[in-house]
């Protein structure tokens, strides 16, 4: 390979990586600025993050002012392969903007059924301790309908004895999910979890009782569920409670659609 075609290929590689960390930094800032980073990362590491990708911005900016040679880098001289060259820095070029149209283009999309039939709903996410005294200091007010997915499903955990649970109206948002074991008669008005990040996250839900709800809704479609606790009547379902809903009215998605 000619002097030529080596440092090509070494200004093709490194611009290919500024360029990556670019897109990176700036989808990172602009998912903050316009409060979407909340997708991806518990609120807790809003800062951190933010503050880290502007330093990633500053330090990426000074790759371009300040160039430091690799060890042993090639002199331009000599002949070599256009061709070559053209294709290492064409190629890097389009990975580029390959890189940029998804990370910025794209707009960004919340976690589905698809990622929550891949883990087993209500089996992790919580910290049952903490959110039962929330529960139970809701609960202690009377306003039922107040308490949210995650705070139902913690209450639940504690105890799944009917009589707690046969004066209490639960007024609940979320999206439909599918029960694995009765899909035809049961779904689950689920959220996700997060603790750190979308990765992590771990699909929470109340089974709902409505046999042929396939008819009137679809899964992932967003719905706020109102009805009273009853011993489940589906026989296949793993849920000894469910709700038996007196009114299901489809919602938008909110804009924060994960609970921490």
């Amino acid at each position: 390979m000619s002097p030529k075609d080596k440092l090509a290929g070494y200004l093709a590689e490194r611009w290919r990586g500024i360029g990556l960390s670019l897109v990176i930094v700036v989808a990172t800032i602009w998912l903050g600025a316009t409060g979407q980073l909340g997708l991806y990362i518990h609120p807790r590491y809003f800062i951190f993050t933010t503050v880290m990708a502007l330093l990633g911005l500053v330090f990426v900016v000074a790759s371009f002012v300040f160039r430091t040679p690799a060890a042993g880098e090639p002199e331009p001289a000599g002949r070599g392969s256009a061709g070559r060259r053209t294709l290492a820095l064409g190629g890097s070029a389009l990975l580029l903007v390959v890189a940029a149209v998804t990370v910025l283009a794209l707009p960004p999309a919340t976690l589905t059924s698809a990622t929550a039939t891949q883990r087993e709903v209500n089996s992790g996410g919580l910290d049952s301790e903490a959110a039962a005294e929330e529960a139970a200091a809701l609960v202690g007010t009377g306003d039922y309908e107040r308490l949210s997915v995650k705070e139902w499903v913690s209450l639940l955990a504690q105890s799944e004895d009917p009589a707690l649970y046969a004066d209490k109206t639960a007024s609940i948002t979320g999206f439909v999910l599918p029960d694995a074991a009765d899909p035809d008669n049961v779904f689950y008005v689920a959220r996700f979890v997060v603790t750190c990040c979308a990765v992590d996250a771990q699909p929470i839900g109340v089974a709902v009782y409505q046999p042929g709800w396939q008819a009137s809704y679809d899964t992932d479609d967003w719905v706020q569920v109102t009805g009273t606790f009853v011993s489940n009547p589906s026989a296949r379902s793993s849920d000894t409670l469910a709700v038996l809903p007196t009114s299901i009215e489809p919602v938008d998605q909110p804009s924060d659609p994960y609970v921490y």
